[in-house]
């Protein structure tokens, strides 16, 4: 076993390569797991025009190497592999992947949040390319055009809303008849004149990945079977998002909804010394500007617990 690290940081993306940029500036020396596929979500993304500090937008990719660099310029050494077991009960903490074992005076968990996919034939080829599964993010791309939103929650009724002060018209498909969201979420959303409802029907695939662009949804109801085209040129997919915390189980406190309990305002888990950033403990914003943003704090919080525990 090598000498124990200062930072062990989990996870890539926004969050995990500010809190690396962070702990390395401070000579905590981190070593970051960033998964096999690092990057997180922004890697399925296109065009970012909301990240600060670029005027004419930049893609997700782009982004995430930019990122990566910076953390990498100031120390911080990456591992291209996945964390497939902790052990918080005792300290030094101890990570796991399939080829390495390492201690840690602390950890910053940053593995986000997956959003749920329908699974169609089409939906990864046109992702960032008319599907998507933020609003807020992509939402700007489709003024004065037509948008379809799947899902029957809160989330979807949000976006749904949100997407109505954007395009021409919202359609929100739904396989009930209906809604799952919250009564004033539903009411917003049905007293909507931009928005329409389509009860009891499924999405079966999205158009059309041959020209590069959403053209149209192949829509099926379920009572009647009845399969039918609708013309759109965006679909947002709002039926959820899962965190990343199936190794954590166990280990540190959840919330019901699967996300890691912190301590309001600070990126504290239940497990003193053991730091949560970005979309894998946030549900409510879930975007770049945040996760990065308690992506520092961990790094900061880390460094200060440290300062106070004196772990050598």
């Amino acid at each position: 076993m090598a000498a124990t690290r200062k930072v062990v940081i989990i996870g890539s993306g926004p969050a995990g390569y500010t809190a690396a940029i962070y702990a390395a500036r401070a000579n905590l020396a981190p070593m970051m797991f960033t998964g096999i596929q690092s990057g997180g979500q922004l890697m399925l993304t296109t065009l970012v025009e909301n990240y600060p500090g670029f005027v004419e937008g930049i893609d997700g990719p782009p982004l995430m190497e930019t990122f990566k660099q910076q953390a990498l310029r100031f120390g911080t050494e990456m591992i291209p592999e996945d964390v497939i077991e902790v052990d918080f009960g005792n300290r030094p903490f101890r990570v796991k992947t399939d080829d390495a074992a390492v201690e840690a005076d602390t950890v910053i968990i940053a593995t986000g949040a997956t959003a749920k996919l329908i699974g169609l034939p089409n939906e990864s080829k046109l992702m960032g390319r008319g599907v998507s599964t933020c609003a807020t993010c992509d939402g700007f791309f489709f003024k004065d055009q037509n948008i379809m939103v799947v899902g029957g929650g809160d989330s979807a009724m949000e976006e749904a809303n949100y997407l109505s002060r954007l395009g021409r018209q919202v359609q929100v498909v739904h396989r009930r008849d209906a809604l799952r969201a919250s009564k004033i979420m539903q009411e917003r959303a049905l007293k909507n004149p931009k928005i329409e409802f389509i009860w009891d029907t499924g999405v079966e695939d999205v158009l059309d990945p041959a020209k590069g662009k959403v053209t149209a949804v192949r829509l099926k109801n379920l009572k009647t079977g009845t399969q039918s085209e609708m013309p759109v040129d965006g679909l947002f997919i709002a039926i959820g998002h899962l965190p990343n915390t199936a190794l954590f189980k166990g280990q540190i406190d959840l919330h019901p909804n699967e996300y890691i309990k912190v301590v309001p305002g600070t990126t504290e888990t239940s497990v003193p010394g053991v730091f949560a950033a970005g979309d894998v403990a946030d549900f409510t914003y879930r975007q770049a500007v945040t996760a990065a943003g308690t992506g520092c704090m961990a790094a900061l919080d880390a460094e200060r617990w440290m300062a106070l525990h004196d772990p050598h």
